[in-house]
């Protein structure tokens, strides 16, 4: 008749896996056995997990703990959920030391651990920090990880956070021979940055949309000359934008933890922003690769997506665009993976009138004037650029007005008008109980109740639609966009000088332009 294994020898910590931004939670079981030497790992490990055995090995060996002579095996459970990543080194150490009896099982089972050891015993920093300190807060857990990863960690404050630099550390701590203090949280920072809008010289329409686009979240494109200040444009938005939320800047913080972008563990309330090269891939932009990582869309989430020499991005990486823009998030779908990132950003795109730029300039214009600018300007497909709600031409600036001093408003008074608008925004969206948190979000009757213009407003969005023919996409864009201009005019109701300038923001790409 055979024996049960003895429970002295089984021990269980737990740690995560991600998909997405989701912390799968796993079980780390680690049972010393009878039989043949040997130090196994199970449950759909990946190389680097498999490789966890050796650093385990190797970091005991540095604390002097002997390995014992004996079956160790580790399972992670559920044994069907893929693991990959090296941060299952600490939670197998943990449960490996628990079950030889050097710290305490009930200790050991009441945490959630993640880190990535060195083979001297020191605790490297891994991804993931803030999602798996939620799941351990959710869970009722102690969260143990790497110094490094402790202020990330600990900024959330879903549960009691301890950071060690080394296994050794942790051993002491169990023991209670050198208990650690819980690790303090990140610092909040909020970058308000130098680059001020007043140092761009003319441009004040240009200045007027990047404005609206603040207040409203609208999607810009800017086509002008090069050299025109497009650019310059673009980088100043994030100054006049407010700062994150708290619930936003958790959400993004979430999507750069997993990515490594988060730095000595600060949180930061400043709006990302994120401006790829027009060579980037597809998966690049939108996500995917080996774990289906966040992509760009991703990373700019509750911030801005600029991407200049916008006709030059490969068809295919375009298109994918249009879905996003639309939903606010992203399904990553590959053969071993399948998850969703959100991804609500405001897209500032800019592009030359023609590949040689000069479409604009009688005195330059090349030969093939107009054709070369249709065919240029035509890899921008009409469903995408339909998501554009102002579309604008920028002129280049005169010689003389580059001489000039700094003018208009300075990025701190255009955020000031920003912030405004948005607190009037808001507080209509609450008071109608909705969960829309900027006019581009409001859609169906939600657009019906907070933007229907007057009757002098109505008569011209109607005449604009017939005239260019808009589709209910743009018209209901022109709507959201009049009635963000309203809010920047601290006005309530919808009226023909709104409508007048939201139609005139549309007039590029219309279809009989």
């Amino acid at each position: 008749m055979f024996e049960a294994a003895s429970p002295e020898s089984l021990s269980i910590t737990h740690t995560v896996a991600f998909e997405g931004l989701e912390a799968r939670r796993v079980e780390v079981q680690c049972a010393v056995t009878a039989g043949l030497p040997g130090f196994a790992i199970v449950g759909l490990p990946d190389k680097a997990v498999s490789e966890a055995r050796e650093r385990v090995r190797t970091a005991l060996q540095a604390m002097a703990i002997a390995m014992p002579s004996r079956r160790i095996t580790v399972n992670l459970s559920p044994a069907d959920l893929p693991k990959e990543g090296s941060h299952f080194d600490l939670p197998i150490a943990l449960a490996l030391l628990a079950a030889l009896g050097i710290i305490s099982k009930e200790r050991v089972e009441a945490t959630l651990a993640l880190g990535e050891l060195a083979l001297n015993g020191r605790l490297v920093p891994v991804l993931g920090a803030l999602p798996a300190a939620l799941a351990a807060g959710e869970d009722g857990r102690t969260l143990m990880c790497p110094a490094a990863c402790g202020a990330e960690a600990a900024w959330v404050g879903a549960t009691t956070v301890f950071a060690a630099a080394s296994l050794a550390e942790l051993v002491a701590h169990f023991t209670d021979r050198a208990p650690l203090e819980p690790a303090a949280p990140g610092e909040v920072t909020t970058d308000t940055g130098t680059k001020c809008l007043s140092e761009v010289r003319g441009q004040e329409r240009a200045k007027r949309a990047l404005e609206i686009a603040a207040a409203g979240r609208h999607h810009l494109l800017m086509v002008g000359s090069p050299g025109s200040g497009k650019s310059m444009l673009a980088a100043r938005l994030p100054g006049i934008l407010p700062p994150l939320s708290a619930p936003e800047a958790l959400e993004t913080s979430m999507i750069h933890s997993l990515s490594g972008l988060l730095d000595d563990g600060g949180i930061s309330r400043t709006r990302p922003y994120r401006a790829p090269h027009h060579t980037a891939s597809m998966a690049a932009i939108v996500g995917g690769g080996r774990g289906a990582k966040p992509g760009e869309i991703s990373l700019a989430h509750n911030g801005v997506l600029f991407l200049d020499e916008f006709p030059e991005y490969p068809r295919a990486v375009l298109e994918t665009l249009r879905q996003p823009i639309e939903t606010g998030d992203v399904v990553v779908a590959r053969a071993n993976a399948h998850v969703t990132y959100p991804c609500r950003f405001l897209l500032i795109a800019a592009a030359n009138p023609c590949r040689c730029g000069q479409l604009y300039d009688a005195g330059a214009a090349c030969n093939r004037a107009p054709i070369c600018g249709q065919e240029y300007m035509g890899k921008i497909s009409g469903p995408l650029m339909d998501r554009f709600d102002l579309r604008l031409e920028v002129p280049p600036v005169a010689y003389a007005d580059l001489d000039l001093p700094a003018s208009g408003d300075t990025s701190a008074v255009v955020a000031a008008r920003v912030a405004g608008a948005r607190a009037i925004l808001q507080a209509r969206f609450e008071a109608l109980g909705s969960d829309a948190r900027v006019n581009s979000d409001a859609e169906g009757t939600l657009l019906d109740r907070i933007a229907t213009p007057d009757a002098q407003g109505k008569e011209m969005l109607l005449k604009a639609a017939d005239t260019f023919r808009l589709t209910a996409r743009g018209y209901h864009r022109v709507l959201r966009l009049a009635r963000t201009i309203a809010d920047l005019d601290g006005v309530e109701t919808v009226s023909t000088p709104h409508i007048a300038e939201a139609v005139g923001y549309r007039l590029i790409g219309a279809r009989d332009a």
